[in-house]
């Protein structure tokens, strides 16, 4: 039986984040240049984005690109920014017929023109669609979101829109960049890797972490689908004991 077959689909996480690691070791376990793993990891992309479509997950966010990336060798990252706005033009059509709304979270200022215009256009075309929210983290860190909370929010407490003794939580976390989503329920990490590299540390605070050592490029909708029937086996207590929650 596979494990699409296993799944309870009422009881699946809402949100589901990614780590997509390990293109640049599929490549080199080829003899191949780290951009090769990079182009196979589209592939992944596409099969993982439609597979949650198919099982009915409302919200899935991928790790595509780091604040920390920035630092990579000069023509990995220009061949990353120009597979990025390909892979937009290409794959919009196929968001649009599959009812999926294409967003985006990070310093978007920081990506090169051409992209960050390519990427507004495609989230502008999508941005109607209902089947599911398909979040790019792109040039993001969670140390970066929180400092940026932090700016927002002090710069309206100087300017007198809120005041100290407002600061909670829920008013805290609508100056994230993830204000419109729903915290993760899961996230999972490819590569065998087990860290979760400055990637929603506010978000994941009761997140299940699966780490699988498949390497993001050989990734598909089944290991997804085992992910998340992973999941489905936890019991997630949020603090409590197994006797409250039962």
């Amino acid at each position: 039986m596979s494990f699409r077959e296993k799944l309870n689909l009422d009881k699946l996480p809402e949100h589901v984040a990614i780590i997509m690691d390990g293109n640049g070791r599929w490549a080199k376990e080829k003899g191949k240049m780290r951009v090769f793993g990079h182009k196979n990891g589209v592939l992944a992309v596409r099969d993982t984005v439609e597979g949650a479509a198919e099982v009915g997950i409302k919200n899935l966010t991928l790790y595509a690109f780091s604040t920390e990336n920035w630092n990579r060798p000069k023509l990995e990252v220009t061949a990353l920014m120009e597979l990025l706005v390909s892979t937009i033009n290409k794959e919009t059509k196929t968001l649009m017929e599959n009812n999926v709304k294409l967003n985006a979270i990070g310093d978007l200022t920081s990506l090169p023109e051409r992209c960050y215009a390519e990427l507004k256009e495609a989230m502008a075309k999508t941005a109607n669609n209902t089947r599911l929210t398909l979040t790019l983290a792109l040039s993001y860190s969670s140390r970066w979101e929180i400092l940026n909370a932090t700016k927002m929010m002090t710069a309206d407490a100087l300017a007198g829109k809120i005041q100290a003794a407002d600061i909670n939580e829920k008013l805290f976390e609508s100056y994230l960049a993830t204000k419109d989503l729903p915290h993760p329920e899961l996230m999972i990490r490819t590569s065998g890797e087990h860290r979760i590299s400055n990637y929603l540390l506010w978000q994941l605070a009761y997140a299940e972490l699966y780490f699988t050592s498949t390497l993001w490029p050989d990734f598909r909708r089944e290991d997804l689908f085992k992910a998340v029937y992973d999941y489905q086996q936890r019991e997630r207590r949020f603090g409590l004991t197994s006797e409250q929650i039962g």
